[in-house]
C-alpha cells in the first residue's frame, strides 16, 4: 500500500509558466480524450484545449473536478492513503501571521518578498477545507492538513490560529531563516558568499523549535536548505542529524521522505538525505511518504524509489493521520 501524504492543490505567482504548466496537466491527463487525443495540436485540439483550461481557471484549484485529476491519477499508482495539505501563507486568515515573520520592508528582499506574498495569498481558507470535507463525506481515502510555516517566536499565534480548525493533521516546515524565504528561485543570491556550516546551524535550530513546540504531527522535508546545492561537507551535518532525530523520537513526531526536491529542484535529493535518513531511523521516528506535488500530473512521482530507499534503510512501515491520529501502514505484504 502506498501513501502520498503531502501535495498541494495549486501554488502561484500566476505566471505565463504557471499557466503552461497548468495547461501541460491538462494535457498530460486528459491526452486519451476527444479532440485532444483524435487530432492533437490541431485548430480543434487547441480550441478544445482552450476550453478544459478556461473551465479550470473559472472553476479554481478548490474544485471536486481537480481534486479528482489528483485521486484518480494517485488511484492508477496504487496509492491508497491520500494526504492533501495547502500552504498557509495561501490563506487571508493566516496572512498577519506571515507579515510579522517574513522580511517585508523595503530591502530588495523584503520588496521582493512582498510582492510574492501579495500573489499567494488568495483568499480565505474555507472553500479549501469544504472540498476536502466534501470528498471525505463521499467516501474518498484522504485526510485533510495543512502546511504550517515554523517560526522562532511564533508559537503561541501559530497554535491559536490553528486551534479553530478540525483538521486530520498539521505539517510544519522551514521554509524561511531571518525572515529570507531561502527556497525562493529568486532569492537564491543571498546563498553566495555565506558560511554554510552556520546557516544549516541556524535550520536546524528553526527545525528543532518545530519538534518540540507540539504544534505538529509531521515535520516536512528537514533538511530542504540544500534546495539549490549550496550544501557544507556532510560529515559537518552529521551532529545536527543526530540532535534533530532524538528531538524527534522525544518529542513523537513523525517525519517524511519526501521527493519534491528530487525531481523539482537543481539539488536533485530526495529530503530526508540517505545518511540523514539512516540516523532518524536508527532513533526509531516514524516516517510516510511525500510527493510534495503542485500538479495532478506530479502526484506519486518517485515515490516507488521513496519506499524502497526506506525499506532498505530498515523501515517496515509508514504512518498517516485522521483526526490527528496516527495510523500504521505497511511497507510491504
Amino acid at each position: 500500500m502506498i501513501v502520498d501524504f503531502h501535495f498541494h492543490l495549486e501554488e502561484g505567482p500566476y505566471s505565463i509558466d504557471w499557466l503552461r504548466r497548468t495547461a501541460k496537466t491538462i494535457e498530460t491527463l486528459e491526452g486519451k480524450a476527444g479532440e485532444l487525443a483524435n487530432r492533437p495540436h490541431s485548430l480543434a485540439w487547441i480550441n478544445e484545449m482552450n476550453a478544459k483550461l478556461t473551465r479550470r481557471l473559472e472553476q479554481g484549484c478548490f474544485s471536486a473536478e481537480w481534486l479528482n485529476y489528483y485521486l484518480d491519477r494517485g488511484k492508477q499508482l496504487g496509492i491508497q492513503r491520500f494526504g492533501i495539505v495547502d500552504h498557509l501563507y495561501r490563506f487571508d486568515e493566516f496572512r498577519a501571521y506571515y507579515e510579522k515573520h517574513m522580511l517585508l520592508d523595503d530591502s530588495e528582499l523584503g520588496e521582493l518578498q512582498r510582492y510574492w506574498l501579495d500573489r499567494v495569498c488568495i483568499g480565505s481558507i474555507e472553500p479549501f477545507l469544504e472540498l476536502v470535507r466534501q470528498s471525505q463525506r463521499e467516501g474518498s481515502p484522504v485526510s485533510l492538513g495543512v502546511e504550517a510555516d515554523y517560526f522562532p517566536g511564533g508559537e503561541e499565534e501559530l497554535r491559536t490560529l490553528l486551534g479553530r480548525y478540525e483538521l486530520d493533521y498539521v505539517i510544519g516546515s522551514v521554509h524561511f531563516i531571518d525572515g529570507w524565504g531561502f527556497d525562493n528561485p529568486q532569492t537564491q543570491y543571498k546563498f553566495e558568499g555565506r558560511d554554510l556550516n552556520a546557516m544549516y546551524r541556524s535550520l536546524f535550530d528553526h527545525v528543532l523549535g518545530a519538534v518540540r513546540s507540539g504544534l505538529f504531527d509531521i515535520i516536512a522535508h528537514p533538511d530542504n536548505l540544500k534546495v539549490f546545492n549550496y550544501r557544507p561537507d556532510e560529515t559537518v551535518l552529521l551532529p545536527m542529524y543526530e540532535e534533530v532525530a532524538a528531538a524527534m523520537k522525544a518529542a513523537d513526531v513523525a517525519t517524511e521522505i519526501n521527493t519534491g526536491l528530487a525531481y523539482r529542484y537543481p539539488v536533485k535529493e530526495m529530503c530526508p538525505s540517505p545518511a540523514f535518513l539512516d540516523i532518524i531511523c536508527k532513533h526509531g521516528v516514524p516516517i510516510t511518504l511525500s510527493s510534495d506535488s503542485h500538479y495532478p500530473d506530479d502526484i506519486g512521482t518517485m515515490l516507488k524509489q521513496a519506499a524502497d530507499l526506506a525499506v532498505r534503510t530498515g523501515y517496515e512501515e509508514v504512518v498517516y493521520f485522521e483526526r490527528r491520529e496516527r495510523k500504521i501502514l505497511k511497507l510491504k505484504g
